[in-house]
């Protein structure tokens, strides 16, 4: 019944993209693509900003990736590491509070303008004094409005000094500033399109520090210059003459917006793009069999997972936790509904995290999920609701796991809502069930760790509202653990410490995990060293070449 019920929409997939190939068949054929620039079809709609300091989602985050650097950057070859970025070394006082930066020597932002500790110092003070979204990620090692300009510091033109107020693993330090949020801006450039502000109750400062002008505006110094952002239709780069390192090999690199999978699909098989970047599997296997085509995938330190509301008695209950573990058809999900595009994963944790747990101890066993709901007192079953956001893949994961609960006796209704719906009912605890998807905030353990195994106050006024409060998993064991890790400074004993973490939540946390996500994009077989990264701002376009 259950591999039925997922052979059926996988069918209705696959048929949805033959239907458009049919339509489109008579459709002319289009021009190829210039021999010096990368055109990619790609959903790029939740690009919203084009600052740094604000921007906070998928598709903005390779852009940024591509036109900005920060001082240290992920080692996309060992992902446990970073490498410099803008800073040639670092080094890390004795106490662990003091990071000391020297920069590579020369550099020059697109402008032409000089890149300076002093360009670093002012991007650190921008965003923290900014307080938009991500600037979490920087104020949380105590920066704030009024210590900024002592906390992170030129001391001279090439060598920028950043406190931290406890001592903190470096890794968690060096991995948080490979963040986009960390992006060096020209503080000349755009500082000459800041706007005055007045002072008042909402605004403590006199100046915009550039942000209107910076939201469709580019002030970097990384291998591509962003030309222009037309929302919701494309986004233009350009080579940066002035980049340090290797120069791309490509004069510009272009962005369609392009939302449906087929759509992109035939876009690539007919040559009017280079690149296709939202495939859904049926899509992704055309591509493949296709001989003028190639595909590439990376796996991401996205994560998707069904949760349970601790606030619901039935599903707090420990053996109801673990039922739910046993009906999920794991083998079935990771063949047909992300058969490409993800990956079965039982642990919170993405592959290639330090410390990230490899345990898959759970399969689809019906009757080990009746027997633990016998023991919890619920025999003959129970009834709850289940928010689904109305896409693919999430939406075929719950049907097939309705379909299974009820082989235990659990009855799933199903609430269909777009994001916004599901996620304000989610965030709000007012759910039984939710899938959802979880990103991780930048490259490091404590990402995910804090997000699944941390609630430092469970009360429903909070301040601190993690996945874990949101499911009202009152853990105060775990949460301590998760904060000790923070601190622990020798990385093999952090990577154990997070490995604990992981299998008790394995163990004992109303998360369901099912898998991790695999980007995957089609190219034309001209398009050479094209590769994505394990992160979205690691999407690196500048050593593509065309033949």
């Amino acid at each position: 019944m259950m591999m039925s019920k997922i052979n059926a929409h996988a069918r209705l997939l696959f048929a949805g993209a033959a239907l458009t190939a049919l339509v489109a068949a008579n459709a002319p054929a289009y021009a190829a693509t210039p021999a010096d620039t990368l055109v990619l079809a790609w959903a790029i709609d939740d690009t919203i900003t084009l600052d740094p300091a604000e921007s906070f989602e998928l598709s903005p985050a390779e852009f940024l990736g591509n036109g900005y650097d920060m001082l240290v950057r992920l080692d996309i070859n060992d992902t446990t590491k970073v490498t410099g970025g803008v800073a040639e070394s670092w080094s890390v006082s004795e106490d662990g509070l003091t990071y000391t930066f020297k920069l590579k020597p020369g550099i020059k932002f697109a402008s032409g303008n000089p890149l300076t500790a002093e360009d670093v110092a002012w991007s650190f003070e921008r965003a923290v004094k900014l307080d938009k979204s991500p600037a979490f990620i920087l104020t949380q090692f105590g920066l704030t409005g009024d210590n900024v300009t002592e906390k992170a510091k030129a001391v001279d033109e090439g060598t920028f000094v950043l406190t931290v107020d406890k001592s903190y693993a470096p890794s968690f330090v060096l991995n948080c500033l490979t963040a986009t949020v960390g992006a060096v801006v020209d503080k000349k450039l755009v500082s000459e399109h800041a706007e005055a502000v007045t002072v008042s109750a909402d605004n403590k400062y006199d100046t915009d520090f550039g942000y209107a002008w910076l939201k469709t505006n580019y002030a970097g110094s990384g291998p591509f210059k962003i030309r222009d952002w037309r929302a919701n239709e494309i986004l233009v780069m350009e080579r940066n003459d002035n980049y340090y390192g290797n120069k791309p090999a490509l004069n510009r690199v272009i962005y369609r917006h392009v939302k449906e999978s087929a759509t992109q699909r035939l876009m690539l098989e007919t040559g009017d793009v280079d690149v296709a970047r939202n495939l859904d599997p049926g899509d992704l296997e055309a591509v493949s069999k296709n001989a003028d085509l190639t595909t590439t995938d990376a796996a991401k330190g996205t994560v998707y997972y069904i949760s349970l509301n601790q606030k619901n008695e039935k599903l707090a209950k420990p053996e109801v936790r673990e039922a739910f573990k046993y009906l999920v058809d794991y083998d079935a999900i990771g063949s047909t509904l992300i058969k490409g595009i993800g990956e079965i994963r039982q642990t919170y944790q993405a592959k290639g995290v330090l410390g990230a747990l490899d345990a898959s101890p759970y399969k689809l066993d019906v009757a080990k999920a009746k027997e633990l709901l016998e023991k919890a007192g619920l025999k003959d079953g129970f009834s709850v609701t289940f928010d689904v956001r109305n896409n693919q893949p999430v939406t075929g994961i719950a049907e097939a796991f309705q379909q299974t609960a009820a082989q235990a006796g659990i009855k799933v209704e199903i609430i269909p809502g777009d994001g916004k719906q599901t996620l304000t009912k989610y965030r709000a605890r007012n759910h039984d069930l939710y899938i959802g998807q979880w990103g991780m905030d930048y490259w490091d353990p404590n990402s995910n760790a804090e997000a699944f195994t941390s609630n430092p106050d469970n009360a429903d006024e909070a301040s601190v509202k993690t996945l874990a409060w949101r499911n009202a998993w009152d853990i105060p064991e775990l949460t301590k653990e998760s904060k000790a890790a923070l601190l622990e400074r020798d990385d093999q004993k952090r990577a154990e410490g997070y490995k604990k973490l992981q299998q008790e939540a394995l163990d004992t946390s109303p998360f369901v995990m099912i898998f991790q996500q695999i980007e995957v994009a089609g190219m034309r077989n001209n398009v050479k060293n094209y590769k994505l990264g394990p992160s979205m701002d690691t999407n690196f376009v500048g050593p593509v070449t065309k033949e």
